[in-house]
């Protein structure tokens, strides 16, 4: 076994440790991979190693939920967009009646536009759409693993968020949920709002929360995953 390389799992991550001739610790993440990396100095032991981390942990959560950067998305016909952990094509229909959109199994969005709509009405239909599906999988989520973990949210909602999947006030039992989410996966979705519940009972991530868990989604892990998958 290599000594000067290894993997510790430290609530729910895997951070590589490597030892070298250095003199301090370098702590590395890496968002669009999940990667967490950290450097120490060749002697140092790993309870003092273990002991770091945990005081970093709160900063590894925020960086691993730091947005990646993204390409600017189109809104003309042909372009690409996900929805609820699949890829549609965007097919563009002016001159239409009303505005609306039909979702097509085949992989096709259908969104019809009256004259004169531009790509910014397009843009605009497709984000309230996203929304109202949105929220109609996050109801039946939240009544049942309020249930389930045996606590009760003030008011839930959805917003535009750049750096987080959700966030929780637990001192007003308020849930906030990205719009972002829209294009995940049911498996994802469930484990976000599951996750933002825990933290009505810990609010922070530390033993007690992964515990938590643990306990109520043991696969959380896996879906956690499932946010690495491309879906921007």
């Amino acid at each position: 076994m290599n000594k000067r390389h290894k993997t510790i799992t430290l609530q729910g991550h895997s951070i590589e440790l490597q030892r070298k001739r250095i003199k301090n610790i370098n702590l590395a993440v890496y968002p669009a991979t999940g990667r967490i990396r950290i450097s120490v100095p060749e002697r140092m032991d790993e309870e003092h190693v273990i002991k770091f981390l945990k005081s970093k942990l709160s900063w590894i959560e925020r960086q691993l939920a730091k947005a990646k950067p993204r390409t600017p998305i189109s809104y003309e016909s042909g372009s690409t967009h996900q929805l609820e952990g699949k890829s549609y094509i965007l097919n563009l229909i002016p001159g239409a009646s009303s505005n609306c959109i039909q979702l097509h199994e085949e992989g096709r969005i259908d969104l019809y536009l009256k004259p004169g709509r531009s790509t910014e009405h397009a843009a605009k239909l497709l984000k309230e759409w996203h929304r109202a599906r949105l929220k109609a999988r996050v109801q039946p989520l939240m009544d049942k693993w309020q249930k389930v973990i045996g606590v009760k949210v003030s008011a839930w909602n959805i917003k535009q968020m750049k750096t987080k999947w959700g966030s929780c006030n637990t001192r007003d039992k308020r849930i906030w949920l990205s719009l972002e989410l829209a294009k995940k996966c049911d498996r994802y979705l469930e484990y976000v709002i599951v996750h933002e519940l825990v933290h009505l009972l810990e609010r922070g991530h530390n033993e007690r929360f992964y515990s938590l868990l643990n306990k109520y989604l043991p696969d959380w892990r896996q879906r956690k995953a499932l946010s690495l998958s491309a879906q921007d």
